[in-house]
Formats: structure tokens, C-alpha cells, sequence
């Protein structure tokens, strides 16, 4: 089962969240980013998340075509065929930060599309979808997030949503670096009352913590994982004092309610985590993280390995003086090979770090 069904997905989650680890999700740009996170997970011997944000999806289709739905499918399709390879781990599918702007044209026709699929006994194409409200106001944002929630138990997939705002820059939304970049407990306790806590359908939240996307010198993000720790007691406590009507409802028709620990409602996920100290990461893994995005380091880590390749052998790469070069080190393979290879071993580096290394589903 390389790529997972609505209901091995919902197991993984489930598995991190009782386990204590996360998943990296790794944002992809081509089949060789797309088969180099494969060969991280396959060495890591970890289940994962393979993901296109609304950027990554445009440029498959084309720098020429940039068509998001058409890109998305087209990278879902790629996905499903060569992860057969990879027979003894499992990979869901995301489509990653839709911000508002683009609901219509990406998300939205997607949803339709699955639930189609479903409709026709089939499984959908991707297993979940990030709506990224985090330029809207709260009660817009889980308005939006309440009505693709329901689009999202038709189709059997799981919904991400983002609460408060994630500095930085990616794919042309930008945020400053202030106090603004903080959840809070009260914004968990509007989103359970608004979704419910699984009764209405599956979902992964994204509350923010000081997190940034991009890369950063130590001292500029100032993380406060214990926000979560706080979001998520906070919450708990609601749901057993009547401000939050969700525990003890029955399962919704996408798949059973989330088999959720004592103490943690919300199964978490960790944006903008580039440059974040081992303890960091582990605090907010402890908290309830179980996806963890990873975008910026991974292209280093591809980009870093062709820069080498054509440093060390720039002779060979470019006809100089008259000469005819070296077709062995201009061929694409050759310097696609080592950039794939630096790729996976940063994702099997992000699976150790998360808990998820050693740890796929049989």
C-alpha cells in the first residue's frame, strides 16, 4: 500500500499521535524531488507525507501552462505509479498552504474530483488538503474551514487548517515577524466550537508559535512550543466543561472518529520549521505535532549538491575555450543522481529527528 487509503491514513495519524513522533511532509517541485523524498522515506524505513504547495503544483504543469489542478494531478498520478517501488512504507498525498485567492481554482475543484472518486467506489487522488486561512479573520477562516471540512468527508480527505499567522514568505504571502505570529488558547477553544474535535470530519490544525517560513539566523524566531501544550489543555478541558459539545459523538462516513490521547484534542502540525534546535522540535512533537513540514531545507540540501557538482567540475559542464566537455557530467542524470541522493538523506535526517525512522505501519 505505498500510496495510503482514506483509512491507512487515518491510522498513521493516529500512530503518531499515540507514539509521540511525527511525519515530515516534503514539499516537491519535480519527479526528482518527488522521487528523492521517496528514497529518503524508503531509507528511513518511516511512513511520510509528499506534498505541493499552490507554487509547486503550478510548475508541474508547466512554467509555461502553470495550471494548478492540472499540475496537481499530474504529480498525483506520477506519485501513485512509482511509489509501487516502494513497497514497505506507506506515503499520503497533500496539497499544501491554499490561501483564499486560490480555493476556486485549486481545492475546491479537487474536492470535486475525489469525491467523485468516492462516489464511483474508488479511493481519492490526494488524502488531504491545507487551507491556509491565515490572512483572514478568525471567524472567516473556520467559516471557509466549516464548509471544506464537509466537502473534504465526501471526498475522504483530511482537512488542514492554519490558525494565526506564520511569518516569512512562501509563494508570495508574507507575514512580519511579531507578536502576531502567536495562537492562543482561546483561538483552539473557537476552533473546536466551530469544527467539533473529529464528530464532523477530520482535520489537522496548524496553530502558530513564533514559526517562520524561509531560512533564518539563530535568534531571529523566538518558538514558544509550550503554546501548544497550552492550546491544547486548554481545549481538553472545554470539551469537559460543556464549552466544547464533541466528545462521546459518533464516527462521521470518511472514516472513525481520531483515536485521540488523553490531554490532546488536535492533532498538530509544525510550519515554518527551518532552523528550529532539536529541542524545539522534540517539545512540540511532545505537545501533539504529527506532521512537520519540511521545504526549506530540503532544497538546500538538492541545491547545495548540483552547485557542488558544477564547482568541482565546471570544465566539464561548460564548453570552454573551444572544447566540446564532458557529456557524462553535463548529462542531467549525473548531477540528478547526487542532488536526489543529498535530498534523501536530509528527509531520512527529518524522520530521525521526528521519531517516524523505523516506525512504518505493517
Amino acid at each position: 500500500m505505498p500510496i495510503a487509503t482514506s483509512e491507512r491514513y487515518a491510522e498513521m495519524l493516529d500512530a503518531a499521535r499515540h507514539g509521540g513522533y511525527a511525519y515530515p511532509a516534503i514539499n516537491v517541485t519535480s519527479t526528482q524531488t518527488l522521487n528523492a523524498a521517496l528514497q529518503g522515506f524508503a531509507e528511513a524505513e518511516s511512513d511520510g507525507i509528499i506534498q505541493v504547495s499552490v507554487g509547486g503544483a503550478a510548475y508541474f504543469a508547466g512554467q509555461s501552462v502553470k495550471e494548478r489542478v492540472t499540475g496537481s494531478l499530474a504529480f498525483a498520478a506520477f506519485a501513485h505509479e512509482v511509489a509501487q517501488m516502494y513497497p514497505n512504507i506507506t506515503v499520503a498525498l497533500h496539497t499544501d498552504h491554499c490561501a483564499k485567492q486560490y480555493l476556486s481554482d485549486w481545492v475546491r475543484p479537487l474536492l470535486t474530483i475525489e469525491a467523485d472518486q468516492v462516489r464511483h467506489g474508488q479511493e481519492p487522488t490526494f488524502q488531504s488538503h491545507m487551507w491556509d486561512g491565515s490572512t483572514v479573520p478568525l471567524d472567516e477562516n473556520l467559516s471557509i474551514a466549516a464548509e471544506l471540512l464537509d466537502k473534504s468527508v465526501k471526498a475522504h480527505t483530511v482537512l488542514e487548517i492554519e490558525i494565526g499567522t506564520v511569518g516569512g514568505e512562501e509563494d508570495g504571502h508574507s507575514a512580519e515577524i511579531n507578536e502576531k505570529l502567536y495562537s492562543t488558547p482561546a483561538d483552539g477553544v473557537k476552533v473546536a466550537q466551530k469544527l467539533g474535535l473529529g464528530e464532523h470530519g477530520r482535520y489537522m490544525a496548524a496553530f502558530t508559535f513564533g514559526n517562520v517560513h524561509g531560512a533564518y539566523k539563530p535568534g531571529v524566531v523566538q518558538l514558544r512550543p509550550e503554546l501548544l501544550r497550552d492550546i491544547q489543555s486548554e481545549v481538553w478541558q472545554a470539551a469537559h466543561d460543556g464549552r466544547v459539545n464533541s466528545l462521546g459523538t459518533s464516527a462521521v462516513s470518511s472514516c472513525a472518529l481520531p483515536d485521540m490521547p488523553d490531554g490532546k484534542p488536535f492533532a498538530l502540525v509544525f510550519h515554518g520549521g527551518s532552523g528550529s534546535s532539536a529541542d524545539e522540535i522534540a517539545r512540540a512533537v511532545s505537545y501533539g505535532v504529527v506532521k512537520m513540514n519540511i521545504d526549506t531545507d530540503t532544497q538546500y540540501a538538492f541545491s547545495r549538491a548540483i552547485a557542488g557538482h558544477m564547482f568541482s567540475n565546471y570544465d566539464a559542464v561548460l564548453k570552454i575555450d573551444g572544447e566540446v566537455g564532458n557529456k557524462k557530467l553535463y548529462d542531467p542524470r549525473s548531477w540528478g543522481r547526487e542532488a536526489e541522493s543529498a535530498m534523501a538523506a536530509r528527509v531520512v535526517e527529518a524522520c530521525v529527528q521526528l521519531g517516524s525512522a523505523g516506525r512504518a505501519l505493517k
